[in-house]
Order: C-alpha cells, then structure tokens, then sequence
C-alpha cells in the first residue's frame, strides 16, 4: 500500500501514520517528494486493510499496490534514481554510459590492452571476470584474486571505474576492496541470498536478467538489493532464453521502454551476451539507445580469436572504436550532448 499525504501535511502528522503503521505490524518507509510526502507500506502478505489510516491528519489518499516489488517500482519512488560509480553516472536525462572490456581476465598485459583500447575510444567503464561462471567445468573458470588485481590495477591506469562479477556470498569482501560495481550475473539473478548480502554492501550493483526470468521476477530480484538499504542498482538486458537458436539468445529491448515505465531504477543493455555475434553488435547496440537505454555492457578483446571466452562475440579494440564512432553520431541525432 502507499499512503499519499497532503501537500501541506506536518511532520507530527507524517509521524502519526508512520507510528499507526508500524502499530499494524507492517514497515512504513517515508518517501519524500518535492510536493508532498508518501509513505510505502511494507511487509504484508495480502491485502492491507486502510481503514484506520484514511481517517488520520495530513492523509490525501491510500494506493493499493499489489506488485511484487515495490521499493523499486514508479508508484512508491516517481523520481528516477540516478546511480553513482566513482563519478560516473547512470540515469534519465543523462548521456547513455558504455561499459566495454574482455569476457574474462587473463592475463596483466591483456587487461592493460584492454583498458587502454576501450579508454581511447570512449568507454566510461571497465568491465573483466575474474571468477566465471561456465556452462561445463572443464572451461576456464577464470583467474580469481590474481584477475581482481589485474582489473583493478588496469582500470586505475587508464582512469576507468571497473565492474567484475560476483558469484557467492564469499567473494564479496575481496570484489568490493578491487571493483567500482558489483556485477549479478543472469545465473544469479534468483539467488536471492546473494542479493540480499550484495544490497547491504551499498556498493553500487549491476543486475543482469536471467535467461528465462519475466520481468517481474526480474524486478523482484532487485527489490531484494534495494530492500536491504541500497538503492544503487542499475538493470542489464543480456538476452532471454527462447525457442531460436541462430543467435545465443533473443534480445528482447521492448524490456527498456516497459522497465522505465514501470521503475525509477536505471536499464543497460548487454548486446554482445544477447546476439553472441560480433557482426551484430553495432546494430544491437545502436538499437538498444533509440528505445532508451541508459548504457551498453560490450565486450573488447585485444584479439578474439584467442580469447578463453567468448570470442565470437568480442569486438577489436579498433572494432569498438569504429563503432562508438557511429554511436556519438547517433547520440547527436537523438539529442545528447557528444
């Protein structure tokens, strides 16, 4: 449920239904606006019923929201949120951040090459995993700490934020002392004890889609990081898994204009994980900022036909630059400041 006070409701009153909240055994979380206060119901499993509160001083009207997710969705938090990461900024109004850098970490020189390929060309970000998450246990698995390290030592010498995956509750303390952004891949997006650990972090998190996850469940997902305290989540379409086969999955980009009606949070788009394809990624990625994306995950590798992962979908460091050439000149087109 969301209580909307009046305009001109005092802090006694907003206090005197937070209490009366709390009397029913249910969490109100305040929800300050520029034009009045509302106040987010929390906790019940059903149907609240509001009589005792309609009545109360400063109450406009209660709003019964039957969502799974709440503290993420526009009916309790209008506004969107802008997300943070070491100065770089996701978000409405906000020229769309790329993300670029290897699949995996391999080697020092490698993610040295890398960063210096993807700074040149533009990226605001860096990405690289040092712990993967593979379909058989017989691939590289990735390098661990020692791929931390090196991530973290080329996204300083090239002045770029990082982004690394995180995969258990374990790795956490070790990923938050090396990266910028903790990443959620699609594999862990309902690993909903993960989630709530990654929300009391307060670093700032990028949650993939699952494979097969609605968006509701997908919005679920991030209402468990946000319920915990952090509210510094940005959303990634990597593709949903569906009956076609020529691509590694289908790119559903109706998801970014549906999300941004129904959440304040921030949506990226992965199109290198959704098409597999290096030959489609530019299409993919100019695709994805036309219907509003905040930002694009792409992998670059100094040479993909020897990458450990993910080649096929990987862009040269000259590939990417060719193609943030084209995206500025889009951006132009669609009215960012480039």
């Amino acid at each position: 449920m969301l209580i909307v006070m009046h305009h001109h409701a005092t802090a006694e009153q907003i206090d005197q239904v937070i209490d009366a909240v709390a009397a029913m055994g249910l969490k109100a979380e305040p929800i300050p606006g520029s034009l009045r206060t509302a106040i987010g119901v929390l906790g019940n499993q059903g149907y609240v019923d509001d009589s005792s509160i309609r009545t109360l001083p400063g109450v406009r009207e209660t709003i019964h929201v039957s969502k799974p997710y709440k503290m993420v969705s526009r009916d309790f938090h209008p506004e969107p949120t802008i997300v943070d990461v070491s100065g770089v900024r996701f978000g409405d109004g906000l020229n769309p951040v790329v993300i670029a850098g290897p699949c995996s970490i391999e080697t020092e020189e490698q993610m040295m090459i890398a960063a210096e390929q993807v700074k040149a060309a533009g990226a605001q970000m860096l990405r690289g995993g040092a712990f993967k998450p593979r379909t058989g246990p017989h691939s590289f698995q990735g390098l661990g700490v020692e791929g931390l390290k090196f991530l973290q030592q080329a996204g300083k010498a090239s002045g770029l934020p990082v982004v690394t995956e995180v995969m258990r509750i374990e790795q956490l303390d070790v990923i938050c002392e090396h990266a910028d952004m903790l990443q959620v891949g699609a594999r862990n997006m309902q690993n909903f004890d993960l989630l709530k650990e990654v929300g009391k972090t307060r670093h700032p998190v990028l949650l993939k889609r699952g494979m097969s996850a609605t968006i509701e469940e997908f919005l679920a997902a991030a209402e468990y990081i946000v319920a915990e305290g952090n509210s510094q989540v940005v959303l990634c379409e990597r593709g949903i898994r569906t009956f076609e086969k020529t691509t590694r999955n289908t790119l559903d980009l109706s998801v970014v204009p549906l999300i941004s009606e129904m959440s304040h949070l921030p949506i990226i788009v992965d199109p290198s994980h959704a098409t597999g394809k290096r030959s489609l990624v530019t299409a993919m990625s100019k695709a994805a900022l036309v219907v509003g994306a905040h930002g694009l995950m792409i992998e670059v590798h100094p040479d993909p036909a020897k990458a450990l992962c993910d080649g096929a979908q990987s862009l040269t460091g000259d590939g990417f630059a060719e193609l943030m050439v084209d995206l500025n000149g889009l951006l132009g087109y669609l009215g960012y400041s480039v």
